[in-house]
């Protein structure tokens, strides 16, 4: 590699490092946000009856929303709105967005109301297993129906923040899933103060969640307006851009129904254990965590980057966004599994273990989410690996790795279902994401080429050693400090759960500075260079 290649690369590490940062941390205020949710709802609702029907009543314009919404619209919308402001400018570029909010009101508005009509069914289908207890099925139709017209506005968020990231604008957009998290503690501390009963907790915890999503899009109307835009009906199902996101959106849409599909049959089966619905839901909400913060981050900022390349044709350029954000993500995601993996039952304790949430709760959460972390890699990898095949045109890759993924995670749970219960559908899940992650990455090197080679691998072996070293600390230390303080009370608590991590985390830094890993370099500058006094 020339020096200017090697300066280059540098470069574009350092910026993705510096975007990503400011991505994360403003991720982080929203993860914590939603980690203090996740623990209020554990505490006001628990993990069983109330719990799942209301994890089932969300999911279903959940789904919507990943395969409409936030997955292939986002995937297909972003690199057009770039191509689309590089070609005609910034006036045709919002042109294009007020196109596809117009079409959106039409289509989801005729889906929630489909939805909300059918809701019995749609129920049924999807947890056949509630019917075995009497009225659980009667209220996650209620809570479904409630919560439906949630899919229109988190749909209108997302193409907010898809305007604002296309515009290099990555603050607000992370910042913005805060607002839905800040207005469900407030509401969920007006139904605490009002002592309800748990029935009508849960009914009020679900019209929370709405309000939660018209603040989500809400507030990046502002900075949307700073840019310039103003929203204006426009019905134009002609358009190239709309037909260009269409065509995009055909196959990453057909690829994110298997995805669908996967949970749907997830939630078949967990629904016929009672309380494996929220056991499960809460351990991937703790797994989403470090998804939330280094995943969803680095592939934000990967997704502008490769859609700009792609469109400049600046194939050395998207290959290098690519290799450096995947060696980013692995330093940051490789110690995340195994944290997860080694103190899951002290840090599910700390986190859930109040209230409603059990004892028995937390090793069962805490059981789903070590299977649910031998997929982190993978499920984080994917989120950058993706959209690198959307910025060339070959939605059918991604398509193609998402069915394998799915025909993984059904296999794992069809053979191991019997005798692991609801572990099955982690450890299936875990599969199915290495199986998507690996395949895309084939994929990109032999169609595309320029992973490997240089030097990707061995930076990714140390990490991996230097985790390993820290898990063995981390165990160690938990397993001490339960003997000496015990696991009642919150400061046994705190101090099981938090210091291990802490011990952990500075083990693995100064190792891998140790072993010259040379994203422990890039991090350090950026944490140096935010707390060093302005000159």
């Amino acid at each position: 590699m020339s020096s200017g290649t090697e300066v280059k690369a540098r470069s574009e590490k350092v910026r993705i490092a510096r975007a990503a940062g400011l991505v994360s941390a403003m991720t982080l205020v929203s993860r914590v946000l939603g980690l203090v949710r996740e623990v209020v709802f554990a505490a006001l609702i628990g993990a069983g009856y109330h719990s799942d029907a209301f994890r089932i009543g969300f999911r279903i314009p959940n789904l919507l929303r990943d395969l409409f919404a936030e997955g292939a619209l986002s995937a297909a919308f972003v690199p057009t709105y770039a191509r689309t402001q590089k070609e005609g400018g910034r006036e045709a570029a919002f042109a294009l967005a007020n196109r596809v909010l117009t079409l959106l009101a039409a289509l989801l508005g005729g889906l929630i109301v489909a939805a909300i009509v059918l809701a019995w069914p749609v129920v049924s289908a999807l947890a056949p297993g509630f019917d075995d207890e009497p009225g659980k099925a009667a209220l996650t139709v209620l809570l479904t129906r409630v919560m439906m017209p949630f899919l229109l506005l988190v749909s209108f968020a997302a193409v907010a923040m898809g305007m604002l990231n296309a515009e290099e604008r990555f603050g607000i957009p992370a910042l913005s899933p805060a607002l839905f998290n800040l207005v469900a503690i407030v509401w969920a501390a007006l139904l605490w103060g009002l002592g309800l009963p748990i029935e009508q907790v849960v009914i009020g915890w679900a019209l929370g969640t709405m309000l939660g999503g018209l603040a989500q899009f809400l507030v990046q109307v502002p900075s949307l307006r700073r840019l310039g835009w103003r929203f204006r009906p426009e019905w134009a199902p002609g358009d190239p851009g709309l037909l260009r996101i269409a065509r995009l959106m055909a196959p990453a849409t057909a690829g994110l129904a298997a995805v669908e599909v996967n949970i749907f049959v997830n939630s078949i089966f967990a629904s016929r254990e009672a309380g494996a619905v929220s056991w499960l839901d809460y351990a991937f909400r703790l797994l989403y965590l470090p998804v939330g913060l280094f995943g969803v981050a680095l592939g934000t900022i990967a997704t502008a980057g490769l859609a700009r390349r792609a469109a400049e044709g600046d194939m050395d350029g998207l290959r290098n966004t690519l290799r450096q954000s995947l060696s980013m993500l692995a330093y940051l995601t490789v110690p995340a599994t195994v944290g997860l993996m080694v103190l899951g039952v002290p840090v599910v304790r700390l986190l859930y273990e109040r209230g409603r949430f059990t004892p028995a709760d937390t090793q069962a959460t805490a059981a789903a989410l070590l299977l649910y972390s031998l997929g982190l890699v993978g499920y984080t990898g994917v989120k950058v690996l993706a959209p690198a095949f959307y910025a060339l045109g070959r939605p059918r890759v991604p398509l193609l790795a998402s069915v394998s993924a799915v025909a993984t995670n059904l296999l794992a749970i069809l053979l191991l279902h019997g005798t692991l219960g609801f572990r099955a559908i982690a450890l299936g899940t875990a599969l199915g994401s290495l199986v998507n992650a690996g395949l895309l990455v084939g994929l990109f090197e032999k169609r595309v080429g320029g992973l490997f080679g240089h030097g990707l691998f061995r930076p990714i072996a140390r990490m991996a050693l230097a985790a390993a070293a820290m898990g063995g600390l981390a165990w160690l230390s938990a397993a001490g400090l339960e003997r000496l303080v015990g696991t009642r009370g919150l400061g046994a608590q705190l101090a099981t759960g938090l210091v291990p991590v802490v011990a952990g985390v500075g083990l693995y830094v100064l190792l891998t500075h140790a072993l010259r890993v040379g994203e422990a370099d890039v991090v350090w500058r950026i944490v140096r260079d935010r707390l060093r006094p302005a000159q």
